[in-house]
């Protein structure tokens, strides 16, 4: 398996093992965010968050064509990159706990690498047309 491959696998994993956790989990989540478990709110952002990772992390494993796997990357880059700064912005306005706030960071910054390396960067082949 080449390293576009493994990232992209691991991407995905990462990407399900998340959503699900939120979907189905979302009360463990918030308590592992620093938050109360009990806001309807929360619990509901936190569903939101886990649909939206699942369906993501599913593009990565079955994509229709390569044309919908490259779009599925380049939106996870952006996703993954926004993530990371509402992390650091959230941390830095303490509105999450600076523990937490850094490793979410480190999670969403590793994605966005993730999806740069499963997008052939710094190195991709010439094209060939």
């Amino acid at each position: 398996m080449d390293a576009r491959t493994a990232a992209r696998y691991s991407l995905a994993g990462i990407r399900l093992m998340n959503g699900a956790a939120a979907l189905l989990a979302p009360r463990v989540m918030a308590r592992r965010l620093g938050a109360d478990p009990e806001q309807p709110a929360l619990i509901y952002v936190l569903r939101m968050f886990g649909v939206r990772t699942v369906v993501i992390g599913a593009q990565l494993l079955c994509p229709a064509d390569a044309d919908e796997l490259v779009r599925a990357l380049r939106t996870g880059t952006l996703i993954h990159a926004s993530d990371a700064l509402a992390a650091a912005g959230a941390g830095r306005a303490g509105l999450l706990p600076c523990r937490m706030a850094a490793a979410t960071t480190v999670i969403s910054t590793v994605n966005v690498a993730l999806t740069l390396v499963a997008q052939g960067w710094p190195c991709r082949p010439p094209d060939s047309g």
